[in-house]
Protein backbone atom coordinates (compact mmCIF):
# COMPACT_ATOMS: atom_id res chain seq x y z
CA UNK A 1 0.00 0.00 0.00
CA UNK A 2 1.43 3.35 -1.01
CA UNK A 3 1.45 6.31 1.37
CA UNK A 4 -1.35 7.89 -0.64
CA UNK A 5 -3.43 4.70 -0.50
CA UNK A 6 -2.82 4.43 3.24
CA UNK A 7 -3.93 8.03 3.73
CA UNK A 8 -7.10 7.40 1.72
CA UNK A 9 -7.80 4.22 3.69
CA UNK A 10 -7.35 5.94 7.05
CA UNK A 11 -9.53 8.91 6.16
CA UNK A 12 -12.20 6.71 4.61
CA UNK A 13 -12.46 4.53 7.71
CA UNK A 14 -12.46 7.64 9.90
CA UNK A 15 -15.28 9.21 7.89
CA UNK A 16 -17.37 6.02 7.83
CA UNK A 17 -16.86 4.77 11.39
CA UNK A 18 -15.38 7.31 13.84
CA UNK A 19 -17.61 9.86 15.48
CA UNK A 20 -15.92 13.21 16.06
CA UNK A 21 -17.02 15.85 18.61
CA UNK A 22 -20.36 17.50 17.89
CA UNK A 23 -20.53 15.89 14.45
CA UNK A 24 -23.04 14.09 12.29
CA UNK A 25 -22.32 10.44 11.57
CA UNK A 26 -24.27 10.60 8.30
CA UNK A 27 -22.59 13.66 6.77
CA UNK A 28 -19.30 14.06 8.64
CA UNK A 29 -17.01 16.96 7.92
CA UNK A 30 -13.55 16.18 6.56
CA UNK A 31 -10.74 15.64 9.04
CA UNK A 32 -7.03 16.29 8.58
CA UNK A 33 -4.60 13.47 9.38
CA UNK A 34 -1.98 14.45 11.95
CA UNK A 35 1.29 12.60 11.35
CA UNK A 36 3.10 14.00 14.41
CA UNK A 37 3.37 17.08 16.60
CA UNK A 38 6.30 18.96 18.10
CA UNK A 39 6.83 22.43 19.47
CA UNK A 40 3.63 24.27 18.62
CA UNK A 41 3.26 22.66 15.21
CA UNK A 42 1.20 19.81 13.82
CA UNK A 43 2.50 17.80 10.88
CA UNK A 44 -0.43 17.09 8.56
CA UNK A 45 -0.31 14.49 5.77
CA UNK A 46 -2.01 15.52 2.55
CA UNK A 47 -2.90 13.55 -0.59
CA UNK A 48 0.19 12.73 -2.61
CA UNK A 49 2.23 12.14 0.53
CA UNK A 50 2.95 15.81 1.16
CA UNK A 51 3.44 16.66 4.83
CA UNK A 52 2.82 20.25 5.83
CA UNK A 53 3.60 21.93 9.14
CA UNK A 54 0.95 24.19 10.70
CA UNK A 55 0.91 26.22 13.88
CA UNK A 56 -1.66 24.88 16.34
CA UNK A 57 -3.52 28.06 17.29
CA UNK A 58 -5.93 26.02 19.45
CA UNK A 59 -3.49 24.33 21.88
CA UNK A 60 -5.56 21.17 21.29
CA UNK A 61 -8.67 22.78 22.78
CA UNK A 62 -6.63 24.95 25.15
CA UNK A 63 -4.78 22.13 26.88
CA UNK A 64 -1.32 21.95 25.23
CA UNK A 65 -0.08 25.16 26.83
CA UNK A 66 3.60 24.13 26.51
CA UNK A 67 3.26 22.73 23.00
CA UNK A 68 4.07 19.17 21.96
CA UNK A 69 6.94 16.75 22.59
CA UNK A 70 8.00 18.80 25.60
CA UNK A 71 11.25 17.27 26.96
CA UNK A 72 10.43 17.60 30.68
CA UNK A 73 6.91 16.22 30.23
CA UNK A 74 8.16 13.36 28.02
CA UNK A 75 10.74 12.54 30.71
CA UNK A 76 8.11 12.56 33.46
CA UNK A 77 5.94 10.17 31.45
CA UNK A 78 8.82 7.80 30.66
CA UNK A 79 9.99 7.80 34.27
CA UNK A 80 6.52 6.99 35.58
CA UNK A 81 5.98 4.27 32.96
CA UNK A 82 9.07 2.59 34.36
CA UNK A 83 7.31 2.24 37.73
CA UNK A 84 3.58 1.86 36.95
CA UNK A 85 1.13 3.41 34.55
CA UNK A 86 -1.96 2.85 36.66
CA UNK A 87 -3.19 1.46 39.94
CA UNK A 88 -6.64 1.75 41.48
CA UNK A 89 -7.10 4.64 43.91
CA UNK A 90 -9.57 2.79 46.14
CA UNK A 91 -7.67 1.70 49.24
CA UNK A 92 -4.32 2.56 47.63
CA UNK A 93 -2.33 5.72 47.08
CA UNK A 94 0.96 6.68 45.45
CA UNK A 95 3.53 9.45 45.36
CA UNK A 96 2.41 11.13 42.10
CA UNK A 97 -1.12 11.69 43.45
CA UNK A 98 0.15 12.95 46.80
CA UNK A 99 2.67 15.27 45.16
CA UNK A 100 0.08 16.63 42.72
CA UNK A 101 -2.48 17.17 45.47
CA UNK A 102 0.10 19.04 47.53
CA UNK A 103 1.02 21.20 44.53
CA UNK A 104 -2.59 22.03 43.67
CA UNK A 105 -3.29 23.11 47.26
CA UNK A 106 -0.11 25.20 47.24
CA UNK A 107 -1.19 26.96 44.03
CA UNK A 108 -4.90 27.23 44.82
CA UNK A 109 -6.36 30.75 45.00
CA UNK A 110 -6.23 32.62 48.29
CA UNK A 111 -7.04 36.13 49.43
CA UNK A 112 -4.35 38.67 50.25
CA UNK A 113 -3.12 38.06 53.75
CA UNK A 114 -4.08 34.39 53.84
CA UNK A 115 -1.18 32.07 54.58
CA UNK A 116 -2.82 29.23 52.71
CA UNK A 117 -5.73 28.70 50.38
CA UNK A 118 -9.05 27.72 51.99
CA UNK A 119 -9.21 24.98 49.32
CA UNK A 120 -7.57 22.09 51.18
CA UNK A 121 -9.19 18.93 49.79
CA UNK A 122 -8.58 17.49 46.31
CA UNK A 123 -10.72 15.01 44.37
CA UNK A 124 -8.81 13.77 41.31
CA UNK A 125 -11.22 13.20 38.43
CA UNK A 126 -10.63 11.92 34.90
CA UNK A 127 -12.15 14.73 32.82
CA UNK A 128 -13.38 18.29 33.14
CA UNK A 129 -17.02 17.29 32.84
CA UNK A 130 -16.60 14.78 35.65
CA UNK A 131 -14.96 17.40 37.88
CA UNK A 132 -18.04 19.60 37.43
CA UNK A 133 -20.34 16.65 38.18
CA UNK A 134 -18.34 16.05 41.35
CA UNK A 135 -18.53 19.73 42.33
CA UNK A 136 -22.31 19.73 41.92
CA UNK A 137 -22.61 16.47 43.86
CA UNK A 138 -20.57 18.03 46.65
CA UNK A 139 -22.98 20.97 46.79
CA UNK A 140 -26.07 18.78 46.78
CA UNK A 141 -24.72 16.37 49.42
CA UNK A 142 -23.56 19.28 51.58
CA UNK A 143 -27.09 20.63 51.85
CA UNK A 144 -28.77 17.22 52.14
CA UNK A 145 -26.49 16.38 55.06
CA UNK A 146 -27.30 19.71 56.71
CA UNK A 147 -30.96 18.71 56.73
CA UNK A 148 -31.91 21.43 54.25
CA UNK A 149 -31.90 19.90 50.74
CA UNK A 150 -31.55 22.45 47.95
CA UNK A 151 -32.24 21.06 44.47
CA UNK A 152 -31.21 23.95 42.20
CA UNK A 153 -28.07 25.57 40.81
CA UNK A 154 -27.88 29.27 39.99
CA UNK A 155 -25.76 30.43 37.07
CA UNK A 156 -25.65 32.90 34.17
CA UNK A 157 -26.62 32.35 30.56
CA UNK A 158 -23.90 31.69 28.02
CA UNK A 159 -21.93 29.23 30.11
CA UNK A 160 -20.44 25.88 29.19
CA UNK A 161 -19.50 23.36 31.88
CA UNK A 162 -19.28 20.00 30.13
CA UNK A 163 -21.20 17.29 28.33
CA UNK A 164 -22.29 14.94 31.12
CA UNK A 165 -25.85 15.41 32.37
CA UNK A 166 -25.43 17.47 35.53
CA UNK A 167 -22.78 19.62 33.87
CA UNK A 168 -25.01 20.06 30.83
CA UNK A 169 -27.82 21.34 33.02
CA UNK A 170 -25.85 24.48 33.91
CA UNK A 171 -24.76 25.14 30.32
CA UNK A 172 -26.67 27.82 28.44
CA UNK A 173 -30.23 26.47 28.03
CA UNK A 174 -30.54 27.72 24.45
CA UNK A 175 -27.09 28.03 22.89
CA UNK A 176 -25.25 25.53 25.06
CA UNK A 177 -25.31 22.69 22.50
CA UNK A 178 -27.68 20.74 24.75
CA UNK A 179 -31.14 22.15 24.01
CA UNK A 180 -32.03 18.72 22.56
CA UNK A 181 -32.16 17.39 26.13
CA UNK A 182 -34.67 19.91 27.45
CA UNK A 183 -37.13 18.08 29.68
CA UNK A 184 -34.60 15.41 30.57
CA UNK A 185 -31.95 17.58 32.20
CA UNK A 186 -32.46 19.06 35.66
CA UNK A 187 -33.86 22.57 35.34
CA UNK A 188 -31.58 25.21 36.84
CA UNK A 189 -31.93 28.95 37.41
CA UNK A 190 -30.33 31.23 34.83
CA UNK A 191 -29.61 34.93 35.19
CA UNK A 192 -28.80 37.02 32.15
CA UNK A 193 -25.19 37.44 31.10
CA UNK A 194 -23.44 40.39 32.72
CA UNK A 195 -22.51 43.29 30.41
CA UNK A 196 -19.60 42.43 28.11
CA UNK A 197 -16.16 43.81 28.88
CA UNK A 198 -13.48 43.18 31.49
CA UNK A 199 -13.49 46.80 32.69
CA UNK A 200 -17.23 47.42 33.13
CA UNK A 201 -17.52 49.24 36.45
CA UNK A 202 -20.02 48.68 39.26
CA UNK A 203 -21.71 52.03 38.57
CA UNK A 204 -22.05 51.51 34.83
CA UNK A 205 -25.79 51.74 34.05
CA UNK A 206 -25.80 48.37 32.29
CA UNK A 207 -24.07 46.75 35.27
CA UNK A 208 -26.43 48.41 37.76
CA UNK A 209 -29.45 47.12 35.82
CA UNK A 210 -27.96 43.62 35.53
CA UNK A 211 -27.16 43.48 39.24
CA UNK A 212 -30.66 44.58 40.24
CA UNK A 213 -32.28 42.02 37.96
CA UNK A 214 -29.94 39.24 39.08
CA UNK A 215 -30.43 39.95 42.78
CA UNK A 216 -34.20 39.93 42.31
CA UNK A 217 -34.11 36.61 40.45
CA UNK A 218 -31.90 35.05 43.10
CA UNK A 219 -34.10 36.29 45.93
CA UNK A 220 -37.09 34.58 44.35
CA UNK A 221 -35.29 31.22 44.45
CA UNK A 222 -32.81 31.61 47.33
CA UNK A 223 -34.15 28.75 49.45
CA UNK A 224 -33.73 26.33 46.51
CA UNK A 225 -30.17 27.22 45.49
CA UNK A 226 -27.46 24.76 46.50
CA UNK A 227 -24.64 26.59 44.70
CA UNK A 228 -23.79 29.35 42.29
CA UNK A 229 -21.81 27.91 39.37
CA UNK A 230 -19.80 30.23 37.15
CA UNK A 231 -16.83 30.49 34.81
CA UNK A 232 -15.16 33.58 36.26
CA UNK A 233 -14.39 36.46 33.85
CA UNK A 234 -14.31 34.34 30.67
CA UNK A 235 -16.99 32.00 29.34
CA UNK A 236 -15.13 29.60 27.06
CA UNK A 237 -17.02 27.26 24.76
CA UNK A 238 -20.20 29.21 25.47
CA UNK A 239 -18.97 32.05 23.28
CA UNK A 240 -15.55 33.35 24.41
CA UNK A 241 -17.46 35.99 26.36
CA UNK A 242 -15.43 38.33 28.57
CA UNK A 243 -17.08 40.08 31.50
CA UNK A 244 -16.18 42.09 34.58
CA UNK A 245 -14.76 40.75 37.85
CA UNK A 246 -17.37 42.91 39.59
CA UNK A 247 -20.12 40.68 38.16
CA UNK A 248 -18.35 37.65 39.64
CA UNK A 249 -18.23 39.43 42.99
CA UNK A 250 -21.98 40.03 42.78
CA UNK A 251 -22.64 36.33 42.12
CA UNK A 252 -20.30 35.36 44.94
CA UNK A 253 -22.06 37.72 47.35
CA UNK A 254 -25.44 36.21 46.48
CA UNK A 255 -24.18 32.74 47.36
CA UNK A 256 -22.60 33.89 50.60
CA UNK A 257 -25.57 36.00 51.70
CA UNK A 258 -28.04 33.15 51.24
CA UNK A 259 -26.08 30.15 52.51
CA UNK A 260 -25.31 28.61 49.12
CA UNK A 261 -21.92 27.36 48.00
CA UNK A 262 -19.83 29.01 45.30
CA UNK A 263 -18.38 26.87 42.49
CA UNK A 264 -15.80 28.29 40.10
CA UNK A 265 -15.30 26.33 36.89
CA UNK A 266 -11.71 27.18 35.94
CA UNK A 267 -11.24 24.29 33.53
CA UNK A 268 -10.68 26.72 30.65
CA UNK A 269 -9.48 29.78 32.59
CA UNK A 270 -7.08 28.17 35.04
CA UNK A 271 -3.31 27.83 34.82
CA UNK A 272 -2.71 31.26 33.34
CA UNK A 273 -4.99 31.41 30.32
CA UNK A 274 -6.53 34.79 31.25
CA UNK A 275 -3.20 36.26 32.40
CA UNK A 276 -3.32 35.34 36.09
CA UNK A 277 -2.86 31.82 37.43
CA UNK A 278 -6.58 31.73 38.26
CA UNK A 279 -9.32 33.97 36.93
CA UNK A 280 -10.47 34.02 40.58
CA UNK A 281 -7.48 36.24 41.34
CA UNK A 282 -8.85 38.96 39.08
CA UNK A 283 -12.03 38.90 41.16
CA UNK A 284 -10.44 38.75 44.64
CA UNK A 285 -12.82 35.88 45.41
CA UNK A 286 -12.02 32.35 46.56
CA UNK A 287 -14.79 29.82 45.84
CA UNK A 288 -15.92 27.01 48.10
CA UNK A 289 -15.33 24.54 45.25
CA UNK A 290 -12.96 24.87 42.29
CA UNK A 291 -12.80 22.67 39.19
CA UNK A 292 -9.68 22.43 37.02
CA UNK A 293 -8.69 20.40 33.96
CA UNK A 294 -7.60 20.91 30.33
CA UNK A 295 -4.13 22.45 30.79
CA UNK A 296 -3.51 20.49 34.00
CA UNK A 297 -1.34 17.90 32.22
CA UNK A 298 -0.17 20.22 29.46
CA UNK A 299 -2.40 18.34 27.03
CA UNK A 300 -0.67 14.98 27.49
CA UNK A 301 -3.36 12.97 29.29
CA UNK A 302 -6.89 13.44 30.50
CA UNK A 303 -7.00 14.54 34.14
CA UNK A 304 -9.03 17.00 36.17
CA UNK A 305 -9.55 17.87 39.80
CA UNK A 306 -12.17 19.30 42.12
CA UNK A 307 -10.86 21.24 45.10
CA UNK A 308 -12.99 22.24 48.08
CA UNK A 309 -12.75 23.82 51.51
CA UNK A 310 -12.53 21.93 54.78
CA UNK A 311 -16.08 23.05 55.57
CA UNK A 312 -17.42 21.53 52.36
CA UNK A 313 -15.46 18.30 52.85
CA UNK A 314 -16.77 18.00 56.40
CA UNK A 315 -20.34 18.73 55.35
CA UNK A 316 -20.26 16.21 52.50
CA UNK A 317 -18.71 13.51 54.70
CA UNK A 318 -20.92 13.93 57.75
CA UNK A 319 -24.09 12.41 56.37
CA UNK A 320 -25.49 8.90 56.20
CA UNK A 321 -23.34 7.98 53.19
CA UNK A 322 -20.17 8.79 55.08
CA UNK A 323 -18.42 10.12 52.00
CA UNK A 324 -18.66 11.57 48.51
CA UNK A 325 -20.53 9.24 46.20
CA UNK A 326 -18.18 9.23 43.23
CA UNK A 327 -15.13 7.19 42.21
CA UNK A 328 -13.83 7.00 38.63
CA UNK A 329 -11.85 3.90 37.65
CA UNK A 330 -8.90 6.03 36.54
CA UNK A 331 -9.08 8.42 39.48
CA UNK A 332 -5.60 9.56 40.48
CA UNK A 333 -3.94 7.82 37.52
CA UNK A 334 -0.19 7.85 38.36
CA UNK A 335 0.94 8.52 34.80
CA UNK A 336 -1.36 11.52 34.43
CA UNK A 337 -0.48 12.83 37.90
CA UNK A 338 3.26 12.66 37.16
CA UNK A 339 2.91 14.56 33.91
CA UNK A 340 0.58 17.10 35.56
CA UNK A 341 3.14 17.79 38.27
CA UNK A 342 5.86 18.30 35.65
CA UNK A 343 3.54 20.60 33.68
CA UNK A 344 2.81 22.79 36.71
CA UNK A 345 6.50 23.05 37.53
CA UNK A 346 7.23 24.04 33.93
CA UNK A 347 4.43 26.61 34.02
CA UNK A 348 6.15 28.38 36.89
CA UNK A 349 9.66 28.12 35.40
CA UNK A 350 8.50 29.60 32.11
CA UNK A 351 6.97 32.69 33.80
CA UNK A 352 3.52 32.25 32.30
CA UNK A 353 2.51 35.76 33.39
CA UNK A 354 5.11 37.34 31.12
CA UNK A 355 4.26 34.90 28.34
CA UNK A 356 0.54 35.60 28.39
CA UNK A 357 0.99 39.37 28.80
CA UNK A 358 3.11 39.46 25.65
CA UNK A 359 0.69 37.22 23.77
CA UNK A 360 -2.28 39.39 24.78
CA UNK A 361 -0.55 42.50 23.42
CA UNK A 362 0.44 40.79 20.18
CA UNK A 363 -3.00 39.28 19.65
CA UNK A 364 -4.59 42.69 20.10
CA UNK A 365 -2.27 44.27 17.56
CA UNK A 366 -2.51 41.41 15.08
CA UNK A 367 -6.28 41.05 15.13
CA UNK A 368 -7.08 44.77 14.99
CA UNK A 369 -7.14 44.85 11.14
CA UNK A 370 -10.17 42.53 11.26
CA UNK A 371 -12.20 45.51 12.46
CA UNK A 372 -11.96 46.89 8.89
CA UNK A 373 -14.00 43.95 7.60
CA UNK A 374 -17.73 44.48 7.16
CA UNK A 375 -18.34 40.87 8.19
CA UNK A 376 -16.70 41.42 11.58
CA UNK A 377 -18.79 42.45 14.58
CA UNK A 378 -15.88 42.87 16.97
CA UNK A 379 -12.47 41.76 18.21
CA UNK A 380 -11.54 40.97 21.81
CA UNK A 381 -8.53 39.63 23.72
CA UNK A 382 -7.82 38.55 27.28
CA UNK A 383 -4.56 36.92 28.27
CA UNK A 384 -3.71 34.23 25.73
CA UNK A 385 -7.17 34.41 24.12
CA UNK A 386 -7.96 36.23 20.88
CA UNK A 387 -11.37 36.38 19.19
CA UNK A 388 -12.81 37.68 15.95
CA UNK A 389 -16.60 37.73 16.15
CA UNK A 390 -18.46 37.78 12.84
CA UNK A 391 -21.82 39.31 12.08
CA UNK A 392 -23.17 35.86 11.15
CA UNK A 393 -22.31 32.15 11.37
CA UNK A 394 -18.77 31.18 10.42
CA UNK A 395 -18.09 28.69 7.62
CA UNK A 396 -16.06 26.33 9.79
CA UNK A 397 -14.64 24.09 7.06
CA UNK A 398 -13.78 26.94 4.71
CA UNK A 399 -12.07 29.03 7.41
CA UNK A 400 -10.13 25.98 8.57
CA UNK A 401 -8.95 25.20 5.05
CA UNK A 402 -8.02 28.83 4.34
CA UNK A 403 -6.00 29.05 7.55
CA UNK A 404 -4.19 25.78 6.80
CA UNK A 405 -3.12 27.20 3.45
CA UNK A 406 -1.51 29.97 5.51
CA UNK A 407 0.21 27.50 7.83
CA UNK A 408 -2.16 27.72 10.82
CA UNK A 409 -4.75 25.38 12.36
CA UNK A 410 -7.89 27.01 13.79
CA UNK A 411 -11.24 25.50 14.67
CA UNK A 412 -13.99 28.16 14.68
CA UNK A 413 -17.50 27.73 16.04
CA UNK A 414 -20.78 29.62 15.88
CA UNK A 415 -19.84 33.16 14.80
CA UNK A 416 -16.33 33.05 16.28
CA UNK A 417 -12.89 32.62 14.78
CA UNK A 418 -10.63 32.45 17.80
CA UNK A 419 -7.25 31.37 19.07
CA UNK A 420 -5.94 30.10 22.39
CA UNK A 421 -2.28 29.57 21.42
CA UNK A 422 0.33 27.71 23.46
CA UNK A 423 2.11 29.99 25.91
CA UNK A 424 5.46 29.14 24.28
CA UNK A 425 4.36 30.72 20.99
CA UNK A 426 6.89 33.27 19.76
CA UNK A 427 6.16 36.75 18.46
CA UNK A 428 6.53 35.34 14.94
CA UNK A 429 4.09 32.52 15.76
CA UNK A 430 1.46 34.95 17.06
CA UNK A 431 1.95 37.07 13.97
CA UNK A 432 1.36 34.04 11.76
CA UNK A 433 -1.78 33.12 13.72
CA UNK A 434 -3.34 36.57 13.61
CA UNK A 435 -2.48 37.12 9.94
CA UNK A 436 -4.02 33.77 9.01
CA UNK A 437 -7.17 34.51 11.02
CA UNK A 438 -7.73 37.95 9.50
CA UNK A 439 -6.89 36.91 5.94
CA UNK A 440 -9.00 33.74 6.16
CA UNK A 441 -12.03 35.67 7.42
CA UNK A 442 -11.57 38.17 4.60
CA UNK A 443 -11.18 35.41 1.97
CA UNK A 444 -14.15 33.33 3.10
CA UNK A 445 -16.59 35.95 4.35
CA UNK A 446 -15.27 39.04 2.60
CA UNK A 447 -16.22 42.62 3.18
CA UNK A 448 -13.21 44.85 3.39
CA UNK A 449 -14.34 48.38 4.14
CA UNK A 450 -12.90 50.87 1.69
CA UNK A 451 -12.42 54.54 2.35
Amino acid sequence: MTDDQKLTDLLTFDREHLWHPYSCALTPTASYLVESASGIRLQLRRPGGEIISVVDAMSSWWSAIHGYAVPSLDEAARDQLGRMSHVMFGGLTHEPAVALGRKLIELAPRLDGQDESPLQHVFLADSGSVSVEVAMKMAWQFHVNSGRPRPKMFTIRGGYHGDTFAAMSVCDPVGGMHSLFTGVLPEQIFAQRPPAGIDVAADDPAMVAWEQETRALYAAHAAEVAAVVVEPVLQGAGGMYIYSPYAVQVLASLAREHGALLIFDEIATGFGRTGTLWAAQRCAVVPDILTVGKALTGGYLTLAATLCTREVAQGVSSGQSGGLMHGPTFMGNPLACSVALASLELLERNDFRAQTARIESELGTGLEPALDLDCVKGVRTLGAVGVIQLTGPVDVAAIGAAAIERGVWVRPFRDLVYTMPPYVSTTEDIGAITTAMVESVDEVHGGLTTD
